[in-house]
């Protein structure tokens, strides 16, 4: 039981091995995680490489149901719950890599949920506490299939809130979606897309009236989310305002250079020209969380001259950027 144990935990932290790819670049990195590494189709292999691997480091005694045999089923289902895990987030997952690079998330759970990790933390010391007992730990993953069902049910009123803005501005051919936040279920981001513009709110389900300013940085990302009442909702423009930036905008997004930010960036927002050099910047306003001033995932595109081809960078800190090429 011990060796099997182990073996769950470590096949469970095994598919974000995959961290190795940013050593290589980080486009690299950007394009591959949560890819072959969280393959359904490829999931039987990586069972069988790891179950190989960790009988001979947990030294699980050979024998025809003993050895690796003996891991595998554990190892399986240590993988398939991080591959499940991953896909009730909003980040994407290539689950059927490599036949194809589609990206499918559920969009339920915010990526680090503290609810999702509190019920897991007090179903373990449960477990420890009574370990005779096999009801902590099925109470647990009750209670946390529950709770995932909880937010899918909050993620369509976060959508139909969404719909009813939509309908009350006269928007046409919008596209409605949903977004989960940190600190409570019942935060979420809502947006109404179409071709040039993002329409978004930081919203609470429950609230019914605004949370006072706070300093510490839970509070603080608690307290951007309005009453539906007193939604704020604000415009990301997908190629700037002016007909200058809107032009060269269109030529950066469009170009080559940009084709991993095409495929990967679900709400894709204009963000700056820089000077010199023409550089055009982008984020994805999926990762745009109010109360935190970064936003990750900044890449754009830069060329020398009108004439020159645009060139693939990511945006650092302040003016600094680094190429992808």
């Amino acid at each position: 039981m011990p060796r099997r144990i182990a073996a769950g935990f470590f096949a469970a932290a095994a598919p974000d091995l995959d961290f190795v790819l940013a050593l290589v670049s980080p486009l690299v990195y950007l394009e591959q995680h949560r890819g072959p590494t969280h393959s359904v189709l490829l999931l039987p292999l990586w069972a069988l490489l790891y179950s190989w691997v960790l009988a001979k480091i947990l030294r699980e005694p050979d024998g025809k149901t003993a050895g690796w045999r003996a891991l595998y089923g554990v190892t399986a289902l240590g993988l398939g719950v991080h591959i499940l895990g991953d896909l009730i987030t909003s980040f994407g997952t290539i689950i059927f890599a490599p036949v194809s690079d589609a990206r499918f998330g559920w969009g339920t759970t915010f990526i680090i949920d503290l609810w999702f990790t509190g019920i897991i933390l007090v179903g373990l010391i449960a477990s420890l506490a009574w370990r005779r007992s096999r009801l902590p730990a099925v109470a647990a993953s009750v209670l946390l299939v529950a709770y995932v069902g909880f937010q899918a049910v909050l993620k369509e009123r976060a959508l139909d809130f969404a719909r009813e803005y939509a309908s009350a501005q006269g928007l046409q051919k919008v596209e409605v979606t949903a977004v989960p936040r940190a600190v409570s279920p019942f935060n979420w981001t809502v947006y109404a897309s179409d071709e040039l513009a993002h329409r978004y709110a930081h919203v609470n389900l429950r609230r019914e009236a605004p949370l006072p300013a706070a300093h510490d940085f839970i509070g603080r990302m608690d307290a951007a989310f309005q009453p539906l009442a007193l939604a704020r909702w604000e415009t990301g423009s997908r190629y700037g305002s002016s007909a200058a930036e809107q032009a060269v905008a269109r030529s950066a997004w469009n170009s080559p250079a940009l084709g991993f930010m095409r495929w990967f960036a679900d709400k894709p927002a204009f963000d700056g020209v820089s000077v010199g050099s023409t550089c055009v910047w982008f984020v994805d306003l999926r990762f745009l969380n109010p109360g935190r001033d970064w936003v990750p995932f900044q890449y754009g595109a830069c060329r020398d001259s009108a004439t020159a081809p645009w060139r693939p960078f990511e945006r650092l800190e302040g003016t600094a950027r680094r190429g992808l090429e």
